[in-house]
């Protein structure tokens, strides 16, 4: 078992979720064979769109991100339950941004505290020390795409998977996945417009919207 694809033993383990059996070893065992794939994406999240977490006061780590999203993923297998490997991995993904967000939210409504530091000043208002506007609008563009092109964007710009895994773990073509993803960032694109620079859409058009003043 530990030399199939995680895509495949994934989808059997839950399957078995699905079934009447007692369901937290199961889960468990989800969540240990997804582990690797949950610990990339943490990784991914965090340092593109929120790099500002893993400095001072947080200090946010991956592995401290995963511990949190397989706690909230632990409480949510008790009710929820996908049915493919596509819906498994949304409900990973939007747990994931939620703590990110709620982290965030919890930081900016911190009380302002200078600390007087070797070789250090203040930071400037209107530094990276908060979340920006125009950053908060992009994850609201993002998170708005519709299922199908959020799902893809998700799989290959956030979670950093090739173009024929996303098409698996979705149950579509390639070439569908590409559309789709396509797709998604004109529409990201149209919403976001007035933010980036003639051509910020163009080939590397992910990568501007995930990073630009997003922290």
């Amino acid at each position: 078992m530990d030399h199939e694809p995680t895509t495949i033993v994934v989808q059997r383990i839950l399957e078995e979720l699905a079934k009447d059996a007692p369901s937290e070893p199961v889960v468990r065992a989800l969540l240990e064979r997804s582990a690797c794939r949950l610990r990339r994406l943490c990784v991914l999240l965090l340092t593109r769109s929120y790099p500002r977490l893993m400095r001072p006061p947080l200090n946010l780590e991956a592995e401290e991100l995963l511990g949190a999203v397989v706690e909230r993923l632990m409480k949510a297998l008790r009710e929820a339950r996908p049915a493919s490997v596509r819906e498994y991995f949304a409900l990973a993904s939007q747990h994931m941004r939620w703590e990110l967000n709620d982290l965030a939210r919890r930081l900016d409504e911190r009380p302002a505290v200078v600390e007087f530091l070797d070789g250090m000043v203040p930071a400037p208002s209107g530094s990276e020390s908060s979340l920006t506007v125009d950053g908060r609008r992009m994850f609201r563009a993002i998170d708005d795409l519709p299922d199908d092109e959020r799902e893809v964007f998700d799989l290959v710009r956030i979670q950093g998977m090739t173009m024929p895994e996303a098409a698996e773990v979705l149950g579509i073509s390639e070439s569908t996945a590409k559309r789709r993803l396509r797709k998604g960032l004109a529409q990201l694109a149209e919403a976001l417009n007035d933010l980036q620079p003639p051509d910020s859409f163009g080939p590397d058009a992910p990568k501007n919207v995930e990073r630009r003043r997003l922290s």
